[in-house]
């Protein structure tokens, strides 16, 4: 058969692959524990309050890549995987650099330069194989909790401003970012408000809307405040609930490449 008699035509569904992060008690993980039959691979401590299956917890890189295995290996009915959450898993994959080049810190790991942030790639494509492979004969949504950071953005068409990011150094960022189908930045929704502060001088104050410090929401559109992006075409903003997020999947037809995040 020749290359051009085995193109394919349409549309190829396949469970979405997310990146949830957020501020610490926004309620990733149990966005996340909403999912089809989840089962949490954790690198850090913090769902003893949350109902659901989990491997025990993991304090170095090979443990949570045997936990990986075994989901690809072994029988079970589980639907999702859940890795909560990456920065901690990142650490991991540092103190691995580390070991292997015989170095203190990463800084300094591999002859130095950054160097170490590099080599880390290796060992994040190693768990991006793994996912993609429970993905594609597993059929499993793979979701991934980071917490967030606020960094210096350089827009080369106005000034620089702050907005937030997943808590990972950029190189892995950029790689786990580009792989998900989905980045989406769990926060509050706030109103804000021009008051006048004296003297000619104006200020800005956030004001909650909703109970409990504020509605919880997803972002899924990046701008100035935040990365986002999916290629659903999604709303800019969706309820921090799996439900929610269900129901605007269903909503919508995947656009590729739409509501990038910048």
């Amino acid at each position: 058969m020749s290359l051009l008699a085995r193109v394919q035509r349409g549309r190829t569904p396949k469970p979405p692959r997310l990146l949830v992060y957020g501020t610490e008690g926004i309620g990733k993980s149990t966005f996340a524990a909403g999912a089809p039959r989840p089962v949490f691979v954790q690198t850090e401590d913090g769902l003893d309050e949350i109902d659901c299956d989990k491997f025990p917890l993991a304090t170095t890189y090979d443990e949570v890549l045997a936990a990986l295995a075994g989901l690809r290996a072994e029988p079970h009915e589980y639907e999702t995987v859940v890795i909560d959450s990456l920065d901690w898993l990142e650490r991991m994959i540092w103190d691995k650099v580390c070991q292997e080049s015989g170095a203190k810190s990463i800084e300094k790991a591999d002859g130095g330069y950054a160097k170490g942030y590099t080599h880390a790639l290796t060992y994040w494509r190693e768990v991006v194989e793994h996912l993609n492979a429970l993905r594609n004969t597993r059929g499993m949504v793979v979701v991934l909790i980071a917490h967030a950071k606020v960094e210096k953005f350089e827009d080369p068409e106005s000034s620089p401003y702050d907005r937030y990011s997943p808590r990972l150094h950029k190189h892995a960022s950029a790689l786990v970012s580009e792989w998900c189908d989905a980045v989406l930045f769990a926060t509050r929704k706030v109103r804000t408000q021009t008051e006048d502060a004296g003297f000619g001088r104006k200020r800005t104050i956030a004001h909650a809307l909703g109970k409990d410090g504020g509605e919880r929401v997803l972002r899924t559109v990046g701008g100035p405040s935040c990365i986002a992006k999916n290629r659903y075409g999604l709303t800019e903003d969706l309820p921090l609930s799996w439900a929610a997020f269900v129901a605007a999947l269903s909503n919508h037809q995947p656009t590729q490449g739409a509501n990038e995040h910048g």
